[in-house]
């Protein structure tokens, strides 16, 4: 069965929903768009839907002068302006720090309400100040507000095999779990179940990419996107049968090499390079 790109998403906002796409350009530092904005807290420090996992049903559209509408189920859209280019203000993301601009108090206490404490949201204009780990990029390779990586890749296939676990497992009634959990950038269908494992380099459409890491799963998944409810699936599931150094592991973190060119659903995947991984992705 021929590999296929079956689904694209973008994340206009960290931890917030999706937006699916049929198209997209890829940027050096990921798709177009995706992950340029991010909540902080009063001391500067990213927020996410691990702690606040209400975030996860906060729903960004684009808007066409760059700026954002949000919607919540629970409290009435705003719409959001892109700030200016300057003045910008230092945020830590993880172990890095970057500048970004500060959108209006109007977008900060709206989005308190949905995390529960003080919260601003900013953007990232330049994305070029954040780079991969060096262990597993190159030195000029770059991601905007991502966890680690430009774009995550997720195979159908897995996804079927882990939900079969699942089903078969202690927990089966938290199952089978949707694709969204896992927040991939990219989907591909017609692979055999776990074969990204081995994936080293491949070409989407006319685009190509590095697969240089698996993705360490996280107490995200757990939570059901629509209702904010969290369970122990599917990370209990995944720790029996997906663990390695004392994580698990589900889906491929992708750098591009091809800035500009752009995938859409349907694209054919060829895998260009690839190694036996019988025990895991690299890590």
């Amino acid at each position: 069965m021929p590999l296929r790109l079956t689904e694209i998403n973008r994340y206009l906002v960290k931890s917030c929903a999706p937006i699916p796409t049929q198209r997209s350009v890829v940027d050096a530092c990921g798709l177009a768009g995706d992950r340029r904005w991010m909540l902080i807290g009063d001391d500067g420090v990213q927020l996410t839907a691990r702690e606040h996992r209400d975030l996860l049903r906060v729903q960004p559209t684009e808007m066409p002068d760059g700026g954002l509408t949000l919607s919540h189920p629970d409290a009435a859209d705003i719409v959001v302006a892109h700030p200016p280019a300057e003045p910008t203000i230092r945020v830590r993301i993880w172990r890095n720090e970057v500048q970004a601009a500060l959108a209006d108090d109007e977008a900060s206490a709206w989005l308190s309400k949905i995390a529960g404490v003080p919260a601003r949201l900013v953007h990232l204009h330049d994305a070029t100040q954040r780079h991969p780990n060096p262990a597993f990029a190159r030195a000029d390779d770059t991601v905007s507000l991502a966890d680690g990586y430009p774009l995550l890749a997720t195979s159908a296939a897995s996804l079927n095999a882990l939900n079969d676990l699942i089903a078969a497992g202690p927990r089966a009634d938290e199952g089978p779990v949707p694709m969204r959990r896992f927040r991939p950038s990219v989907v591909i269908t017609g692979a055999s179940a776990w074969e990204e494992d081995g994936w080293r380099r491949l070409r989407i459409g006319t685009a190509f990419f590095r697969a240089v890491k698996g993705c360490d799963r996280c107490v995200m998944t757990t939570t059901d996107p629509d209702t904010g409810a969290r369970g122990k699936e599917p990370i209990a599931t995944l720790a029996r049968h997906r663990r390695w150094d004392g994580v698990t592991w589900f889906g491929m973190q992708l750098i591009p090499d091809t800035p500009g060119a752009t995938i859409e659903v349907g694209d054919d995947v060829e895998i260009l390079e690839r190694v036996d991984a019988p025990d895991g992705p690299p890590r």
